[in-house]
């Protein structure tokens, strides 16, 4: 099948695009929903506009959909830009694991919108997602925390076996979901098998609220390099 890609430039996202690739659809195209607000309920938000560069490395034309990030009025905005692109594309990848708010969400767009909804990440062992992403050589950065017991430390730290080791069990002890579909944790993909190139961060900023005990690896400056 010919498949839009939803990508916020997080891991679950991309993984999925390269997952639904490797199983024989084409991934023709991706959508960024480009969320006003931070909160949002189905939305990625820290660094979004860098999914411009990946999807350059991935060889693929990106539509930026801004939106307000209004609970369910959001859901429109999508709807809206799917309408458009008539039968150029059979179906939408979603990078959906266990959220079965996102999922059911976006698996009545696209069958209102008769397309199919592929997402190779539904209902698999978390812990199995993110040793498929080490095992694929995804390199992925965490860009943001709000969990208890994730800190400042963490902004900007690597996805590797030890540090998911560290995930599993602080996620254990503080209940919270370790490949973060609930906000817990938001993550950025440098390099995966997809990109022509690597991405490498020039310049950062890590923001921490000591009162929310949450915070922001804010990418300033990236470069793309030769693998």
């Amino acid at each position: 099948m010919r498949l839009v890609a939803l990508i916020s430039g997080g891991k679950d996202s991309i993984y999925a695009a390269y997952l639904a690739k490797k199983a024989g659809h084409e991934v023709v195209c991706a959508i960024t929903m480009v969320s006003d607000n931070p909160d949002s309920y189905m939305w990625h938000v820290p660094n979004v506009e860098l999914t411009e560069m990946q999807a350059e490395l991935m060889g693929i034309p990106l539509i930026q959909v801004a939106t307000e990030g209004k609970k369910e009025i959001e859901l429109d905005d999508l709807t809206n830009v799917l309408s458009g692109m008539g039968s150029r594309i059979d179906g939408v990848v979603s990078g959906a694991v266990a959220s079965k708010y996102q999922m059911s969400r976006i698996e009545r767009i696209a069958s209102d919108l008769g397309m199919a909804c592929v997402a190779p990440l539904w209902q698999q062992e978390p812990i199995g997602v993110l040793h498929g992403l080490l095992h694929d050589k995804f390199q992925v950065i965490i860009t943001a925390v709000a969990a208890g017991g994730l800190d400042a430390s963490w902004l900007g730290r690597q996805l590797d076996a030890t540090s998911v080791a560290e995930l599993v069990k602080l996620g254990n002890k503080n209940r919270f979901s370790i490949v973060g579909e609930g906000g817990e944790y938001e993550t950025f993909v440098l390099d995966c098998p997809m990109f022509s190139k690597r991405i490498n961060v020039l310049k950062s900023e890590k923001k921490w609220d000591k009162k929310t005990r949450s915070g922001v690896f804010d990418i300033k400056e990236i470069e793309t390099v030769s693998k």
